[in-house]
């Protein structure tokens, strides 16, 4: 592994972070092929809480947030820090201290793939964190690791500059190259539930409206007056 820090990312188009924002985790999930979701253990800290930003991206070591102070230096406005850990950890590496550093930057959330605490004092302060674990474990600074290299989060592959939305259903990242293809899917696919929600609304069945029935025939459903037939 390089220990290195990259001071220059190619970022998103601000517009394409907000409309991915604003669409939500589940939609983007949907629109982009169902693809770039995180595993579900990447939990919001404190709820509700959403955020979108670009990823900027950290590999630290286990129970070691050194490279997270690194990466307080490197972000803008608008990023969302992004950290992967070598191998499997839970400990406490982000807290207060470290959310008031971002927050005077302008980062709009943190994504951790280990252990987050100071959980009251992150809500009272309105910066949203997903991690992996709570926990009140401390942590070192001694192991030097990376910042703005790509990394492995929660099963998913990420680039520094990828779009990163989190909501309450979990965190989704989208390649900053295909961020503009997914908002254009997430328009069409926000159009056809309109219409969707607004028949459903009017008491038609999910059956009728995306023609089921057909499908439960040929798959070998029978419907039955009463139990007696069968």
């Amino acid at each position: 592994m390089k220990t290195v820090a990259v001071r220059n990312i190619v970022r998103a188009d601000p517009a394409l972070v907000e409309r991915l924002g604003k669409a939500g985790v589940a939609t983007v999930h949907e629109a982009q092929g169902r693809i770039g979701l995180a595993k579900s253990y990447l939990r919001p800290a404190w709820s509700p809480a959403a955020a979108a930003g670009n990823a900027v991206t950290v590999l630290a070591h286990p129970g070691d947030n050194w490279m997270l102070h690194v990466a307080v230096e490197l972000c803008r406005r608008g990023d969302m820090l992004v950290v992967a850990v070598s191998s499997d950890n839970e400990d406490g590496m982000f807290g207060e201290l470290l959310a008031t550093s971002l927050s005077a930057r302008g980062v709009v959330g943190l994504v951790i793939d280990a252990g987050c605490r100071d959980v009251a004092a992150l809500r009272a302060m309105k910066f949203p964190v997903w991690s992996r674990a709570i926990s009140a474990k401390g942590t070192v600074k001694a192991s030097v690791g990376a910042v703005n290299v790509p990394v492995v989060v929660a099963g998913v592959s990420v680039t520094p500059g990828d779009v990163v939305v989190a909501d309450d259903d979990g965190v989704v990242f989208v390649p900053r190259t295909t961020a503009a293809g997914v908002v254009a899917a997430c328009d069409a696919r926000e159009a056809k539930e309109a219409a969707v929600r607004e028949r459903l609304a009017r008491g038609e069945l999910g059956l009728d409206v995306y023609t089921m029935r057909d499908s439960l025939a040929r798959a070998g459903l029978v419907y039955l007056d009463s139990s007696d037939e069968g």
